[in-house]
């Protein structure tokens, strides 16, 4: 990020922070001054306490909730408006991802009115860039407008060393919750030199699905279902019990994000499917969950180091949108 001794200053939004404090911790960044007060009628008041013209920025925040997007959208606007070089907004979780085209008459496509709202925060002297990860669909990226540059990271690197340090003395088979994340998984599988499984479903509605079948046998063996979301669990413990009625002896599940909505996390582990359940730091409820259980059944690994690195070293990937930071 840095292209000289001065460190990249890093802000955040609210439910973010703990991602910009770590991030800062990198040699090639620190932490930005920011005061922030909230209005008893609820308005946010947002001031920078340090000079920043001059200076390369990243906000790291999430579409997580409107008012999260709108901080997210204030703070940026200011840095820009108040001389940043190079701004950099880092979104681990872009929100709304599953509403990113119009399947029914009269729908609104929600993620490209956020990606549109984000192309329209002010230029950086030298230009503004957007990251994000493991995105619901690749499309995504090509919603975004004007000066603002995206950046699709795929945690390929990361996925992949989690599954490895899985337990290789059972039968592992590398698994999707349906097909559209077949081919995502049978790349993985096929790096990785593992055979791949995905099940047949069937949307019923906007929050359930029905099982059909599964493509591969998965008789005795240790199952590990990857999906790039797990929001109510109610998809994943459908497959999962798929892929018991297989024969599978032993499920785990790995996420990039987890949302855990509602009661998400006490059902998949309610459901006696699943030995654990693996996700990144990419959304700020997986950070409360695992701080709150006794279990151990959730684990949470880092996306920081493979985003700190695409930062520090960003030049050398050029225009692509789409990046394998494996």
């Amino acid at each position: 990020m840095a292209r000289s001794a001065t460190p990249a200053l890093v802000y955040s939004t609210p439910q973010y922070r703990y991602f910009s404090e770590k991030l800062a911790q990198r040699p090639n960044f620190a932490l930005g001054g920011l005061e922030r007060v909230r209005f008893p009628d609820g308005e946010i008041y947002q001031r920078l306490t340090h000079p920043v013209r001059d200076r390369d920025a990243v906000v790291v925040g999430g579409t997580v909730s409107s008012e999260e997007t709108m901080e997210l959208y204030d703070l940026a606007s200011g840095l820009a408006n108040h001389g940043v070089d190079h701004l950099t907004l880092v979104v681990p979780y872009f929100g709304y991802a599953t509403m990113e085209r119009k399947s029914r008459s009269g729908e609104i496509v929600t993620a490209k009115n956020r990606a549109v709202l984000l192309s329209s925060i002010p230029r950086a002297r030298i230009c503004n860039e957007i990251v994000m990860i493991d995105l619901h669909t690749g499309g995504i990226p090509h919603y975004f407008e004007n000066h603002l540059r995206p950046y699709h990271l795929i945690s390929y690197k990361l996925i992949a060393k989690i599954v490895n340090g899985l337990d290789k003395s059972s039968d592992l088979i590398l698994a999707s919750t349906d097909a559209g994340r077949a081919k995502w998984v049978a790349f993985l599988a096929n790096q990785l030199g593992l055979p791949a499984a995905f099940v047949y479903k069937r949307r019923i509605s906007g929050t359930e699905t029905e099982i059909r079948g599964i493509n591969a046998d998965v008789a005795g063996k240790h199952v590990v279902i990857y999906d790039d979301m797990i929001r109510t669990g109610g998809s994943l413990v459908k497959a999962g019990q798929a892929y018991r009625d297989g024969g599978a002896v032993r499920i785990t599940a790995i996420s990039t994000h987890g949302l855990f909505a509602g009661e998400g996390l006490a059902r998949v582990r309610d459901s006696g499917l699943f030995d654990r359940v693996i996700v990144t730091d990419t959304h700020p409820n997986a950070i409360h969950m695992a701080e709150s259980q006794k279990d151990g059944f959730l684990r949470v690994e880092s996306v920081i180091p493979e985003v700190a690195s695409f930062l520090e070293n960003r030049e050398n990937w050029g225009d692509a949108p789409e990046i394998d930071v494996s």
